[in-house]
């Protein structure tokens, strides 16, 4: 796979957001409908995506007047066709679903047969390498902050394809060389040293992360808290709302509830004044999440119509950067939860059915959670069958994610499963989780 260098130097000096939001602004004035962020610029100049669907073709070709789809650095159409929906062509899925937030087709993972092997996805291309910052000598004022912005961008990318058990050790390393070039004192507004505040806090938020994924909650815990310290030694309110956004959602995953209600209430408020509808809902299911757990299905369903309305008032336009995952996938995906934990598991199978089919296949780690949730659902609903192939197909998807909260969730699906181990679609799930269980 060769990176798209045309494309990366059409770019300019613009963040890979702010090229996205360019993007999506020439979109609008063709009447066009695209949601581009951060990531699928990345994956374009990446070369994962060598041909893009007719509307972002439309799109590019509006903002780049006068130039060929091989001028902006793709291929010939043909020359992808056929390799759909994960390859970024236009080539129609197998299954008609909406599209996902990058703007093409979703299509769920395929359903496993009973007894055989579990299914097997195409491999997606190479992500770009995992980044190190360099040495701190001979830097320009400003290139810390773009330096660490940019890890922080392709941490994420891989995170979102490959899970985060891998990930973790060499994402601190970068993580520390970051926490060396930090000032010890509050960053003036408008500095290069604010950006790099800022920077290094969604670093911390995205190392973070990675800790919550494997597994690692107390060591998660630490990196949020650090965030959160560095947002208020900056006054930043918006790096602020993100740590409390994962505070929260740590809490409800550790047994924490109250704690997940009153942090994502914290974020509500703080993200109060940045104009993101979309972030209020997602600190809206986060705090669902925390009454859910609770208990309390009167809270847990005002603060899921809350999330809703805010969702379908926000736009893609209006989050953060790092929100790029919260589609209508991610809000189903989070409903499921809830429901889940208040005991109704059909309505969160249901939920969870929904969100597999909604989700983009860039996010191979997401789509693989929601998996493993319907057929924990499916399990606790005495749906055995069921349960089994949703299991292989998570299985199936483990080839290629290292997520131990999703080996976690299988595992609890074999416990539930193994009163029906005579059958035979149980039986083929629990042979293949056995390796990966090893």
């Amino acid at each position: 796979m060769r990176p798209n260098t045309a494309f990366r130097a059409l770019r300019g000096r613009l963040s890979p957001g702010e090229f996205a939001a360019a993007v999506r602004r020439a979109a609008r004035e063709i009447g066009e409908q695209v949601s581009c962020d951060a990531r699928y610029v990345g994956r374009v100049e990446s070369g994962e995506i060598r041909c893009p669907n007719y509307a972002y073709e439309r799109v590019f070709l509006h903002m780049f007047p006068g130039r060929s789809l091989g001028d902006l650095g793709f291929a010939p159409r043909a020359a992808v066709r056929g390799r759909g929906a994960r390859g970024g062509s236009d080539a129609p899925p197998r299954t008609s679903v909406r599209p996902g937030p990058s703007g093409e087709p979703a299509e769920p993972p395929p359903p496993a047969p009973a007894g055989g092997p579990a299914p097997t996805r195409p491999r997606p291309a190479p992500l770009p390498p995992f980044p190190a910052l360099p040495p701190a000598r001979a830097r320009t004022p400003e290139f810390p902050a773009a330096a660490v912005a940019e890890a922080v961008r392709l941490i994420r990318l891989h995170d979102d394809r490959h899970g985060a058990d891998d990930l973790y050790a060499r994402a601190g390393c970068t993580l520390r060389t970051a926490r060396a070039l930090l000032p010890e004192t509050a960053p003036r507004p408008g500095s290069d040293a604010e950006r790099l505040h800022a920077a290094a806090g969604e670093l911390a938020l995205s190392v973070g992360w990675l800790a919550h994924d494997s597994g690692r909650y107390a060591d998660a815990r630490s990196h949020y808290a650090e965030a959160l310290a560095t947002a208020r030694l900056a006054d930043d309110p918006a790096l602020e709302a993100h740590a409390f956004s994962n505070t929260a959602f740590l809490a409800r995953d550790t047994g924490r509830a109250h704690e997940a209600v009153r942090a994502a209430q914290a974020g509500r408020r703080a993200a109060a004044a940045l104009g993101s509808d979309r972030l209020r809902s997602l600190l809206a299911a986060r705090e669902a999440g925390g009454w859910a757990l609770l208990g309390d299905s009167a809270a847990t369903g005002e603060a899921l119509a809350a999330a809703g309305d805010l969702f379908a008032r926000g736009t893609a336009d209006d989050g953060p950067e790092w929100m790029s995952f919260y589609g209508e996938a991610e809000l189903t995906g989070l409903e499921a939860q809830c429901w889940a934990a208040l005991g109704d598991h059909h309505r969160a199978a249901e939920r969870a059915r929904r969100a597999v089919l909604l989700q983009d296949p860039h996010f191979v780690r997401n789509t693989a959670l929601f998996t493993a949730e319907l057929a924990e659902n499916l399990a606790a609903a005495g749906h055995p069958d069921e349960a089994a192939a949703a299991g292989r197909s998570a299985l199936a998807l483990l080839q290629e994610v290292r997520s131990a909260r999703v080996r976690a969730m299988l595992d609890g699906t074999a416990e539930r499963l193994r009163r029906w181990s005579g059958n035979t679609e149980v039986e083929a799930f629990l042979t293949n989780l056995r390796p990966i269980s090893a």
